[in-house]
């Protein structure tokens, strides 16, 4: 397995729409578990291929990502994912992504989401997840349609967020300049 170059905001391929995958074979495979090991070196819950440069519809998530006991993990491949349904009622979670480094923000999200989608071995597969499997899996689908989790904010905290994210970078150019 290999780490993966992660893409940051404003970097145009965050905001394309992704592609559908037409087959699941061994190099796909192997594509993701890179993007699993990515995530977990970089200590997500989830990833889009389009973070990692690549515009096509898979995801990877673990709801229990822990450093501490690997056993513990739950990870999960999707290829495709597409939400067929979402509940009306809605919650709140202080959202971050590893493209839009050290900021978060509240995002209000549907609470339960049944999710389609097309398993690691190919396979056709349901899942109705709630609390912050649902969370995580409309982040991670949001990013195959162009969308970022600061799209759900006000103007106003959409602007203050990205204000703290020029200067973080402006903070981290310095030090690797030192």
């Amino acid at each position: 397995m290999s780490l993966l170059k992660l893409y940051e905001y404003p970097s145009e391929i965050l905001r394309q729409k992704c592609e559908r995958v037409t087959k699941v074979d061994d190099e796909l495979r192997r594509f993701l578990d890179d993007m699993l090991e990515t995530m977990y070196v970089d200590k997500g819950c989830g990833l889009a291929a389009p973070q990692v440069g690549v515009s096509k519809r898979i995801i990877v998530l673990d709801s229990n990502p822990s450093d501490e006991d690997m056993r513990a993990r739950r990870p999960m491949y999707l290829i495709n994912p597409e939400i067929i349904w979402r509940s009306e009622e809605t919650i709140l979670f202080n959202e971050g992504c590893l493209s839009l480094p050290d900021q978060r923000a509240e995002v209000e999200r549907n609470e339960k989401v049944r999710v389609h989608y097309t398993d690691y071995n190919g396979a056709e597969q349901e899942i109705l997840a709630d609390d912050l499997l649902a969370i995580i899996l409309q982040h991670e689908i949001d990013h195959l349609d162009g969308v970022l989790y600061i799209d759900h904010l006000s103007r106003l905290k959409r602007t203050r967020l990205l204000h703290k994210l020029n200067k973080f970078y402006e903070e981290r150019a310095d030090s690797k300049g030192k």
